[in-house]
């Protein structure tokens, strides 16, 4: 039988608080999620004066980026490139600040993030992934 690898409360915790540092540090005002690999929610802030549509666009972005096993900006590309049959996937968020949790090749969760640029959503997720030191 497999072994297989979860993201603990510490973890989420390390994750949350890089995550956040990031956000602070750039004077950006998001919305953070995190996820397991079946994109279950196991952790959500949402920083001060951030907008409401990016509490569900948060963790639509987590979700995503767990259960589709890639980044968002993969899916956003895709349609960006004229695939526009992908949208009628069910419940994928189509924008890049969703970043999957690797650890040693496999998924185990995922970080979404909103409330700045995409581009910006996802520098923040890498960097609480980072925090993890995988």
């Amino acid at each position: 039988m497999k072994t297989k690898k979860y993201l603990t409360l510490e973890d989420v915790k390390k994750i949350a608080a890089a995550a956040e540092t990031e956000a602070h540090k750039n004077k950006w005002v998001v919305c953070i999620a995190i996820v397991d690999d079946g994109g279950h929610l196991l952790w959500f802030q949402r920083l001060d004066t951030c907008a409401p549509a990016s509490v569900a666009i948060s963790q639509g972005k987590a979700f995503s980026a767990a259960v589709r096993r890639r980044a968002t900006k993969g899916d956003e590309d895709m349609v960006n490139n004229g695939r526009v049959s992908a949208l009628s996937m069910p419940g994928i968020t189509f924008l890049e600040g969703g970043v999957p949790i690797v650890i040693e090749g496999e998924i185990i969760g995922a970080v979404g993030v909103s409330g700045v640029k995409s581009a910006e959503d996802a520098q923040i997720a890498a960097a609480g992934i980072a925090a993890l030191g995988a």
